[in-house]
Formats: structure tokens, sequence, C-alpha cells
């Protein structure tokens, strides 16, 4: 089976669950592409997780060209670009040339620049990875820019903030004509149904981690009478880093017999104001900022830490979280963790077993449950046990990469017979001859 992945950019250790899959793909024997639609983000190819490398995954990527940013030269270029490609593609470039004509809204001369390396290629599967990159993978379809059934998982913001933005009927069309969605957790399978997508061409696919990579053998957290806590993710609004700061200074200043350590791993907008509120809180001696670090390094930090934080929120622009896979992977290393009822990671997190669950924005809630950790320390193997046992149990990466390529064949089945209806268990598909 031959597969294009459509991504904003590759490879982000933010998004490590695209390389999970495009590896798992090609362990199946499968052909593999990554098409970059955005611009590369600055300063991540030094930090690249050690996949792909292995899997040559670099080789397989093809990136949008550069837009430039003048006016005029993006014109030009753009001209150049169709002349180039009417030759060997005269149906995108006719499509393409007749919405312009007729003053489409679409950001066509953009759309040119990221259809470019997509030309001529063909894929039996198109996986739009995240609604956003779903509606340009529509676009690109209707102008003929791509072919082969068109897939799209939804993981988060562009369910939550996207939607906020743009309203309700932003996806209508998506969901009309592409052929499966998937999502991450039943939490936005949900908000999903909410917004229209048909429940019969709905799959929820969680994002899995290899446990064998995660192995708690060699941990050395809870080896003094010392606190050393952790949170890995972007320095946005929804991580909700900041309670968990404030959670932190209420806690040294009410325990100074305990020795508290907070690592912070991660970049994002939010890095200078999150080092002020560390200067204002006077923990600075207590925290410790880093920023992105690569995957051997991340496990190694984890395995030197006791409590995994996680006190996502809802933003204020409406953006949430799944259970996300930093999450995942410090449970795997048997970390008991501190996490919020948000979103989706009641589904990951059980509370009072595998860690303890607080609410939203609620900075005395966590420094109590780090109070309540700190007081009952041999609680911490076994809510480790039991989280290893969980991610192990529901999020094996294994076998939700076999789940993937089932996902696939049937998604394939539909296309070659469009009006075979199929049973919605084990997979929701259902019948159209407008489905991409």
């Amino acid at each position: 089976m031959s597969v294009a992945f459509l991504v904003s950019d590759f490879p982000l250790l933010s998004e490590s669950f695209v390389i999970n899959q495009a590896v798992g793909l090609i362990e199946r024997g499968h052909k593999v592409d990554i098409y970059t639609l955005g611009k590369r983000q600055p300063g991540v190819p030094e930090l690249q997780h050690g996949d792909v490398e292995r899997c040559r995954l670099l080789d397989r990527t093809h990136r949008a060209i550069a837009v430039p940013e003048s006016r005029w030269r993006r014109t030009l270029k753009g001209v150049g670009l169709l002349m180039a490609n009417f030759r060997n593609n005269p149906k995108f470039c006719w499509r393409w040339s007749k919405a312009a004509l007729l003053g489409e809204r679409t950001n066509l001369l953009r759309l040119l620049y990221a259809a470019a390396p997509l030309l001529g290629k063909s894929h039996d599967i198109m996986h739009c990875q995240f609604g956003t990159i779903g509606l340009t993978g529509l676009t690109l379809h209707r102008l003929g820019a791509i072919r082969g059934r068109l897939v799209t998982t939804f993981r988060g913001y562009d369910i939550s903030q996207y939607v906020r933005t743009c309203g309700d009927r932003v996806y209508e069309n998506l969901f009309r004509k592409g052929a499966l969605f998937i999502t991450n957790c039943a939490f936005f399978e949900g908000r999903l149904l909410k917004l229209g997508c048909d429940p019969a061409r709905l799959i929820v696919l969680p994002s899995g981690i290899d446990c064998a990579r995660f192995s708690p053998r060699g941990r050395v957290g809870g080896r003094d009478d010392a606190l050393r806590l952790v949170t890995i993710g972007r320095l946005v609004e929804k991580k909700g880093i900041e309670y968990a700061l404030r959670a932190v200074a209420k806690f040294a200043a009410a325990r100074p017999d305990v020795d508290v350590k907070y690592t912070i791993i991660g970049d994002g907008p939010l890095w200078e104001p999150l080092l002020r509120l560390i200067e204002e809180l006077r923990i600075n001696d207590a925290v410790t900022m880093l920023s992105w670090r690569n995957h051997q390094q991340i496990i190694d930090i984890l395995r030197d830490s006791d409590v995994f934080l996680g006190p996502s929120v809802t933003g204020a622009d409406g953006n949430q979280d799944a259970p996300i896979n930093t999450l995942k992977e410090a449970m795997a290393l048997e970390l008991p963790v501190i996490a919020t009822w948000h979103g989706g990671i009641p589904e990951l997190v059980q509370d009072g077993v595998s860690g303890l669950l607080v609410p939203e924005r609620d900075a005395d809630a966590i420094a109590k449950a780090l109070d309540y950790l700190a007081n009952h320390r041999h609680l911490w193997a076994r809510m480790g046990r039991a989280g290893r046992a969980f991610v192990d149990a529901h999020y094996n990466l294994h076998a939700l990469n076999d789940e993937l390529v089932n996902i696939y064949r049937k998604a394939s089945i539909v296309k070659r017979s469009p009006d075979v209806r199929f049973a919605r268990s084990p997979f929701k598909l259902y019948q159209s001859k407008d489905l991409i």
C-alpha cells in the first residue's frame, strides 16, 4: 500500500505520533511519503527522533516550495510553477487557473506552492494529520493535485481552538467528501459527532507508544527524600504550566523539609512570561527550564524524576488536549502523575490508581496533590506499575499501527466498491459516491 502523510511540518518532537505511524507502516512493508505544507520551523533538525534517522524518514519527506515574502516575486514564481507543470499536469493547471479566474477566495497561490511537490504522484491513501490539513487536502484533491482516499485525523486544536475561531460548520465539506475520519480519544469523538461527522465513518484510534523503549529498569527516581517533578510540552496556555509553578511555590513554602525540584522541558511563546513568573514566585532555585531535548535525553530526565505534572487547561481560545504522549511515556516509565480533569486526559489517567486528577487552573489542588504524594511515597511504585500496565494495554504502538493498516484497507475497499455498506463494527464505514 502506498500512503502519503500530509503534515504542516516534519519532523516535530511534539508530534512524535506522526513519526510512530510512519515507522510502523514502513516496518509493515508499506510505502510512505511525507509532504509538508507549511514553513519549516527553526531549531528543529538537530533534535530529531532516533527513528527519523533509522528509517531515513527525511529521504521520504517532500517540502512545499518556499513562498517569497514579496507579493510580486510570489506571483512571478507562481506563474513559473504553473508553466513548468502545465505539460505533465494539465488537469491541475487548468482547474487551478479556472479557480483563479472565477475569483475563488481560497489562497490559491500558496496552494500552488504546496501542491508542486505532490503533482504527478499517486498514493492509495492521503492521510491528513489534523483537520486543518484535511481542509487543505480536500482543496488539493478538488484541484487534481492529489489522488487517493482522503483520511483525516483530528487531534486537538483542530476541533477545539480552530472550530471556535472558524465556526461549527468549518468541516462541513470535509465531513461530506472525506473517506474516513480518525480521532485520538473518546472526548474528541463526541466533539466531532456534535460538529456533524458521520458516526459510520469516524474511528477512535489513540496515539500509541512503544513501551519496550520506556523500560523502568534503571530508573533512579525516589532514591532519597527529594521530590523531583517534571513537565514536558509546548509552552502554551493549554499546558497550564503557570498553575504548576504556583503549586510548586505553595508546596515549597509549606514543606521546607522537602527538597522540591521542578524541570520543565519545552519551548514556545510563554517562555519569557514563565521565566518572569518564576522570578515573581521566588522559586528560581527549585525550577529549571530546558528547551526541547532529543528523545533519549527526555527518557533520561524522566528516569531521574519522581512525579510527572500534566496541568493541562482549556485555553481562552478553546484549545484542549487529548491524552498526551509525553504523559503516556512518563507512565510507561512508572512515574505517578498529577494531571487535570481536562479533555481526553481522564481516559488515560485513572484517578487514585495511576495518579491524581485535579480541577483545571487550581494551583491549590495541585499543591495538595504534591503534599499527598510526598506523604505517601509508598504509593509511587504501585501507581507507577498501574500506569505502565494501562498504557501497555490501551496504547500499544504495534497493535495500534496494525489497526491503522486495517483502517486504510477498509478505505480502499470503499473506493473499489462504493455501493457496499459496511457494518459499524469494528470499523465504522459508510458508502457514498462522493467519498474521496
